[in-house]
């Protein structure tokens, strides 16, 4: 049964949907798992991203690294090797939960240690989802640095999809900066601090173009014209379509800062996925998508196939600094060097949230087997505060006036093992002062740095109250998207100003919230959160924003780690596990 785009409307579509799924679902045959076996090198590349030439991480010679392909149930085995010359890595396979695999996550200090120059560490997982996902590194600022890559996990073997399509594109959207993510990691953590300033560049897959304009005839830009033969490594992405298909355009954000729009010229979409897992469809002219989230969207080829269109991506949230990202829809009976003949999309206002809340309100889940409702009610609720603060002259972010710093040896190992100098054993509080008014600056010396951990009971039930707040600058509140490690979480609602359990509890969507592990708090309001703790591990939650979780933006939750299984060795090899481990060695 297809699904089409046209003419149906969106409440058919609902329908067929959801009985596809009830009468169709587990039709996979029973040895059809597969393990995926590669080797891969990270390591520093002369790359042009955008036209100019940097030094970028890349994977095996490849920037951006490459796509992992897979089936649900399919395990993933990466023998990955450091060959970068003087500081250790990890990669976070972001989406998926590693249920019983919580040191596979790739979370330096959390989850494994660092893995050191020379040295190989083989990351072992199930994928145990369908949906579209991505990996990124999860140490100091790697990821500005170009440490991601596409993680496509279809349908098992043997399992009918619920979606129709003709064929499918994969899309990553990043930004990038001249600066190195070195010298951005030294400008933040400097007193006063310097801060990065917006991207030179937005890329699609790997590609951009500085200084240059492939739509400069349509606008009043200054730039000159791109002039490209179409080999260079910042030529843009091509999608070439035929006519009158259905495609599948999977989206996927890895951006350090930016939040950004996309659109295809004249062609709608009609939004079906996100952060793997089925949504009620509906349909859009442009979608909003931020740091750590994905999406899949049907479209359909029924425009005039003796033209182009423009795929665009603009900034949004933030004042645009950066010129938009192009890509081109290729039609068969056309030149594939022939420029659309009409201006790019114009993307929504930068600052009407109005716009991103509608979006973000329409996110509704596809009830069924695949995704359950939330439980009715939540064992434990905690209420996390984002401000911006001073700590001793440095600009920190903290959560309930504590600044996240990691210690050296990774909360997996140091739990498990009973090692309480590891970290600050006071956790942090699940509240804050509700006097505090979230509308006014936070220019205060009150904070203070912390390691803690939220320890929560297994096979419970939490609510995550995300409350944003006013930054040290006056009028000014950001944009951030939280990702969750480890889990899919519903979103239960959004909300303006403080957050009120009187009345706004009473306001959760508990019959469709949509699962996903990646959620946005807008300005100045609240995102209410509801999960399971059912994944024994150490997770962390923490701000998608590279700069913000740098200094200081996340917290990290434990749970069931008596129940996780023996962690490799080469995981702890680091800090208090590592001389526990070499101890031990010694006594035998």
């Amino acid at each position: 049964m297809a699904l089409l785009v046209n003419p149906w409307s969106m409440k058919v579509i609902k329908v067929i949907l959801l009985s596809y799924i009830i009468s169709n679902l587990f039709v996979q045959s029973a040895n059809s798992a597969k393990t995926r076996h590669l080797k891969w090198k990270v390591e520093y590349l002369h790359w042009s991203p955008d036209g100019v030439e940097s030094v970028v991480m890349g994977i095996n010679g490849q920037f951006p690294g490459p796509t992992i392909r897979a089936r649900a149930g399919d395990t993933i085995n990466i023998e990955l090797t450091n060959k970068l010359p003087t500081e250790g890595v990890v990669i976070h396979w972001h989406g998926i939960r590693q249920i019983g695999t919580p040191w596979a996550d790739g979370t330096a200090s959390i989850s494994q240690c660092a893995i050191n120059p020379g040295e190989t560490f083989v990351y072992n997982f199930k994928v145990d989802k369908a949906g579209t996902y991505f990996y990124h590194g999860h140490y100091g600022m790697q990821r500005s640095a170009g440490l991601y890559g596409s993680l496509i996990v279809d349908v098992a073997e043997g399992e009918r999809e619920i979606i129709h399509y003709n064929g499918a594109f994969d899309i990553l959207l990043t930004d990038w900066w001249h600066k190195a993510s070195h010298e951005q990691e030294v400008d933040l953590s400097s007193n006063p601090m310097r801060w990065i300033g917006e991207p030179q560049t937005l890329l699609i897959n790997g590609r951009g173009q500085f200084n240059c304009s492939l739509a400069a005839q349509y606008s009043n830009s200054t730039e000159n014209p791109c002039t490209l033969r179409g080999g260079e490594q910042y030529a843009p992405e091509i999608l070439h379509v035929l006519p009158n298909k259905t495609y599948r355009l999977r989206i996927a954000s890895s951006t350090a800062l930016a939040s950004l729009n996309l659109a295809i010229g004249n062609h709608k979409m009609v939004v079906v996925e996100a952060d793997g897992n089925y949504v009620q469809p509906f349909t859009v002219d442009n979608l909003d998508i931020y740091s750590g989230e994905s999406y899949s969207v049907l479209f359909t080829t029924n425009q005039d196939p003796s033209k182009n269109y423009w795929i665009s991506v603009n900034v949004r949230g933030r004042k645009p600094q950066t010129p938009p990202a192009l890509a081109l829809l290729h039609y068969p009976n056309t030149h594939i060097s022939t420029l659309p003949t009409s201006a790019p999309p114009v993307a929504p206002r930068w600052d009407d949230y109005d716009v991103s809340k509608s979006f973000t309100k329409k996110l509704l889940g596809l009830v069924g087997p695949t995704n359950p409702q939330p439980p009715p009610t939540s064992d434990r609720r905690i209420i996390l505060l984002n401000t911006q603060n001073f700590i001793d002259g440095y600009t920190r972010w903290s959560i309930n006036n504590v600044s996240l710093v990691l210690p050296s040896t990774p909360y997996l190992g140091a739990i498990k093992y009973g090692l309480n100098g590891a970290f600050d054993q006071n956790p942090p509080p699940d509240r804050y002062n509700y006097t505090y008014d979230v509308t006014v600056p936070a220019a205060n010396q009150n904070s203070a740095y912390g390691s803690g951990v939220y320890n929560l009971t297994f096979g419970t039930t939490v609510d995550v109250v995300l409350q944003n707040a006013n930054a040290i600058k006056a009028n000014v509140s950001e944009i951030h998207p939280w990702h969750l490690h480890g889990h899919d979480f519903w979103v239960l609602g959004y909300g303006e100003g403080k957050f009120d359990e009187e009345t706004d509890v009473a306001k959760f969507n508990l019959r469709d919230p949509p699962l996903k592990n990646t959620a946005v708090v807008y300005p100045f309001g609240w995102t209410a959160l509801r999960f399971v703790t059912d994944n024994p591990g150490v997770w962390a939650f923490h701000c998608h924003i590279e700069p913000h979780l740098h200094m200081g933006m996340g917290v990290i939750f434990a749970e069931g780690v008596d129940r996780v299984g023996r962690i490799p060795v080469e995981a702890m090899a680091c800090g208090l596990t590592g001389k526990m481990l070499m101890n031990s060695n010694v006594r035998h």
